[in-house]
């Protein structure tokens, strides 16, 4: 969506003038304007400082046809996003290396060891299933 906005904001502003075609009876008219950024600098005195005042007006041109022709978006390619899934070899890895802790320790270990080894399991796993 980004992109397409970026695209759409670089294309349309290197056109330097709006064309609208009207046909009053028979005839073909095209109107081109132009927005046009002015300043203006009113001086001041030694009681009421100096101002700039800006305004934008619209102004007509001369139309041209390469301010009429539309111009198109070339399409990028877009990214191959990696849709490896390895949630099959986690759980297994998970189950597989917590099993494996609790089998290997007693007492008081197996609080930390069975959680220590599901999560080493299940990185180990999804490495195994291709993540």
């Amino acid at each position: 969506m980004k992109l397409a906005l970026v695209a759409l904001v670089a294309l349309t502003s290197g056109l330097p003038a709006l064309a609208g075609e009207s046909q009053p009876g028979y005839s073909i008219s095209n109107t081109c304007t132009v927005n046009k950024y002015r300043e203006q600098y009113v001086p001041g005195s030694e009681s009421s400082p100096g101002y700039v005042k800006s305004w934008k007006e619209t102004v007509d041109v001369p139309c041209d046809e390469s301010s009429t022709t539309v111009r198109q978006a070339v399409p990028q390619p877009q990214p191959v996003a990696d849709n490896n899934d390895c949630t099959e070899g986690s759980i297994i890895g998970g189950l597989l290396g917590a099993g494996i802790a609790t089998s290997s320790t007693r007492g008081k270990d197996q609080w930390w060891a069975i959680p220590a080894g599901g999560a080493a399991g299940a990185m180990i796993g999804c490495q195994i299933d291709g993540g």
